[in-house]
């Protein structure tokens, strides 16, 4: 069974989120994969937990549903590049995972090391809404970087705090 995290390095983590732009990763039979998302909030701070809602079209809800884990980061406004990259906003784009720097943590999952913030995530579990599935997941481990502020998402372009 995975440990969860504490309550203050979970607070800690969530305190670089205000309401803008993650990324979710996940891996499935030795292939990594990953999107963005908006629709991202805190559960639970005893058992730490995150909710993540994903569309039913593609691949990623079933992929993650699979996995059985997933990774959860938080970008910076120096990092607009990986939202659009991973949100396929990258003409050609290819493998958005290609030259960065990712590793593991607890669940396999993978992390990016650059990320403002990242949550690795067991799936604790799955909702069906529809066109959406709805994953809870129990956060094991957390890192951040020690500053930076987080790049937001607004009428349908990537911001920064400073654009408001």
């Amino acid at each position: 069974m995975l440990l969860s995290v504490s309550a203050d390095a979970f607070k800690c983590a969530l305190s670089n989120f205000c309401s803008g732009v993650t990324v979710v990763t996940y891996e499935i039979a030795g292939r990594k994969a990953g999107l963005t998302v908006s629709a991202f909030c805190s559960v639970s701070l005893d058992p730490p937990l995150v909710l993540v809602c994903i569309g039913n079209r593609g691949a990623a809800a079933q992929g993650m549903a699979t996995a059985g884990a997933f990774a959860v980061h938080i970008l910076s406004t120096k990092q607009i590049d990986l939202g659009s990259r991973f949100g396929g906003m990258v003409p050609g784009g290819g493998d958005p995972f290609d030259g960065l720097a990712h590793s593991t943590a607890v669940t396999g999952a993978p992390i990016l090391q650059d990320s403002l913030c990242w949550l690795d995530c067991s799936v604790d579990a799955i909702h069906e809404a529809g066109d959406h599935r709805i994953f809870v997941g129990r956060v094991v481990d957390t890192g951040a970087v020690p500053e930076g502020d987080p790049v937001l998402y607004h009428q349908r372009k990537w911001r920064t705090p400073a654009d408001f």
